[in-house]
């Protein structure tokens, strides 16, 4: 384990940043301007150290606690923490570190999920919506994917940005996983027409959901 402390670190950050990927950053809400496989690096080195990524978590600089999610001990946190602390993510980057990295490994996550999906802020909903998403993949047992499909056919068209995009995932996950619902998934995504001519990247999936889940089911049956 290196020892250092949160000035050095901070002092260590600051070094490693870069206008462009800043301005990068920015357009997408994100203010730092570290390249993330220069900051793994430095969570690499620094291991597993929960007290030091609980002093990086109070710093509130972006590129610190984004490193603090990476050297955390997910399991640590008890529930009000984590309800704390994605109430405090005020980027992107930190929010979707925080629920992919350490409330999917939190025994207190499927009480999180009911607990956010309700919320009447879109960021907080949204992380329960990417928590249902995992579960939809991976433990479905339980879930009323019907009712969920039912939410995202009167909800996502108008929905703010972040928590439409979380809920069309919902949906191409439903069809991807979920052969029975596949056809409704499909309907759903072909009428409301989210995310139809977003910009894709050649070689990339189109998050349109129709398009999605038809490319990811012809993978699966080919793989």
């Amino acid at each position: 384990m290196v020892e250092t402390t949160v000035p050095e670190l901070l002092v260590e950050l600051a070094e490693l940043e870069d206008p462009k990927i800043r301005a990068v950053n920015e357009r997408h809400g994100d203010d730092h301007g570290v390249n993330l496989t220069k900051l793994r690096a430095v969570a690499k080195r620094l291991k597993t150290q929960q007290d030091l990524a609980v002093e990086l978590w109070a710093t509130d600089v972006t590129s610190a606690r984004l490193i603090a999610l990476l050297i955390c001990r997910p399991k640590a946190f008890d529930r009000d923490e984590l309800d704390t602390m994605l109430r405090e993510s005020r980027t992107p980057k930190v929010h979707d570190w925080l629920v992919g990295y350490v409330v999917k490994k939190n025994p207190h996550a499927e009480e999180l999920r009911q607990t956010w999906l309700g919320d009447p802020d879109p960021a907080l909903a949204s992380a329960g919506w990417a928590l249902t998403t995992d579960r939809v993949a991976k433990k479905p047992e339980g879930l009323d994917l019907d009712g969920l499909l039912d939410v995202i056919e009167a909800e996502m068209k108008d929905a703010p940005d972040r928590l439409q995009w979380a809920m069309n995932h919902c949906l191409a996950q439903i069809g991807i996983s979920h052969a029975e619902f596949r056809g409704r998934a499909l309907g759903i995504g072909e009428r409301l027409e989210v995310l139809k001519d977003y910009p894709t990247p050649p070689n990339c999936t189109s998050p349109y959901a129709p398009i999605w889940i038809t490319e990811m089911v012809r993978r699966q049956s080919v793989g």
